[in-house]
């Protein structure tokens, strides 16, 4: 089985992932980007952060002993969001990356990801190269050729300003409720949105190492949707642990996916084209066409949104999810980055977020995550497939369905479109039932 998944190695910390595999990893990586010229003429550099889980804490010190018994120097900047790591590669000239977090996933998992000079996430052949090159024997360098470590307290602020002049508008007519997820946000969210001028209340800012996603944040925004509604708040912004991606909240309290974001920042800063993933729902679909703006669909996974992105320099891409890639500022899917954006539009335009949602009608989408045993058994298996293919019938055109694995976790993800609810529901429920029959 595959180390490497959409996003990096995951796993259940010190059970799949290891202070062992974690050094086998950063060594396997220093190689094969050594090997492929990364290096090539100075002496080698990384950046390493972490978020807020408290294993993050050892796999840091696993990853650091890595990288620097191979020769790399390392800069660490201790809890920060991964989008920070990916500006920070670039802002100290290094030569990699290396984040742990298992972004969304719950507290006791956690997750390796890494990021080239130029912030972006590595190709898959790379992966596939570190990945076979675990365990390898290798000639340790020794004297002054181990790599020095050394703590960066600037890291923080030079990303708040980063940020900070990427919009044009003071927000201070913004009422901001925000949710950390306890996460790598809470030390700077709620700060850099004061500091734009926001009024700001953060909620779930208080990690101790094991809550984080724990009910809150992007993937649980109850409180949040309640916060905005009890606190007559503009704008409610749901980061997830490692802060890659934001939903949002409007005051009526309706949940803003990374669709609606889309849409909305393709009309405000005029694009021609966008960058989306096949999860994408077809009320996006619908009114990128009403606004002559072409879509390039992919894969899903950010590291293929931005792949797209590069290939056909367009600037802006994104997921459902809340993954959002503002290409002339950054390489990855920064949530912090988002929210700023869509809040400099209701600025700029004078409207709130409902006025601005109102160029999308979203279609009833209904998404339900299987448990399974294996993932691998799912391609050819026939049951499935006949499933599938009795739910596009009912559907009759006028809808869609889309069965993936999840690439972070042991899930088959099967999603159903429609134009009535009370259908996409039974037709979700129906394949569901039949890929729990049969991977279970």
């Amino acid at each position: 089985m595959a180390l490497f998944g959409t996003d990096g190695v995951r796993g259940l910390a010190n059970r799949d992932l290891t202070a062992e595999l974690a050094l086998e990893l950063a060594v396997a990586a220093a190689h094969i980007l050594g090997e492929a010229g990364a290096f090539a003429g100075h002496r080698p550099k990384a950046v390493v952060g972490y978020d807020s889980r408290r294993s993050g804490e050892f796999l840091e010190s696993a990853v650091v002993a890595g990288l620097a018994s191979a020769g790399v120097d390392v800069i660490k900047v201790g809890i920060l969001p991964t989008p920070a790591i990916a500006f920070l590669v670039k802002e100290f000239s290094a030569d990699l990356g290396v984040m742990i977090s298992a972004s969304h996933n719950p507290m006791p998992d956690n997750g390796i990801k890494f990021f080239d000079r130029e912030g972006g996430k590595l190709p898959d052949a790379v992966e596939a190269a570190i990945e076979a090159r675990i365990g390898e024997d290798w000639v340790r360098p020794i004297g002054a050729d181990v790599g020095k470590v050394e703590s960066n307290s600037d890291a923080l602020d030079l990303y708040g300003k980063f940020l900070l002049s990427t919009i044009n508008h003071n927000l201070n007519s913004l009422k901001v409720i925000v949710d950390c997820a306890n996460g790598a946000s809470s030390f700077i969210a709620p700060k850099v949105y004061e500091m734009a001028g926001a009024k700001v209340t953060a909620i779930h800012a208080a990690p101790n190492g094991i809550n984080i996603n724990d009910n809150c944040g992007s993937t649980h925004l109850g409180d949040l949707i309640n916060q905005v509604k009890v606190n007559g708040a503009d704008i409610g912004i749901g980061h997830d642990g490692d802060a890659d991606r934001c939903l949002l909240v409007n005051a009526k309290g309706e949940v803003i996916d990374g669709d609606f974001i889309l849409a909305i920042l393709a009309k405000h800063l005029n694009q021609k084209t966008i960058v989306s993933t096949v999860m994408a729902n077809l009320g996006f679909q619908k009114a990128m066409e009403q606004l002559g703006v072409e879509v390039i669909t992919t894969a899903v996974g950010d590291r293929y949104v931005l792949e797209a992105m590069i290939a056909g320099n367009h600037l802006i891409g994104g997921e459902q999810s809340g993954h959002v890639i503002f290409r002339q500022h950054a390489s990855t899917g920064d949530g912090l980055l988002t929210a700023l954006q869509i809040m400099n539009a209701m600025v700029a335009n004078n409207c709130s977020l409902e006025k601005l949602t109102e160029i999308m009608n979203r279609y009833p989408q209904i998404l339900v995550n299987v448990k399974v045993t294996s993932k691998e058994k799912y391609e050819g298996n026939q049951n499935i497939k006949k499933a599938i293919q009795a739910g596009e019938i009912e559907l009759a055109g006028n809808g869609r369905i889309l069965v993936r694995p999840s690439g972070t976790e042991n899930l088959i993800r099967v999603m159903v479109e429609a134009a009535e609810e009370s259908l996409a529901t039974s037709i979700a429920n129906q394949i569901s039932a039949v890929v729990a029959a049969e991977l279970s």
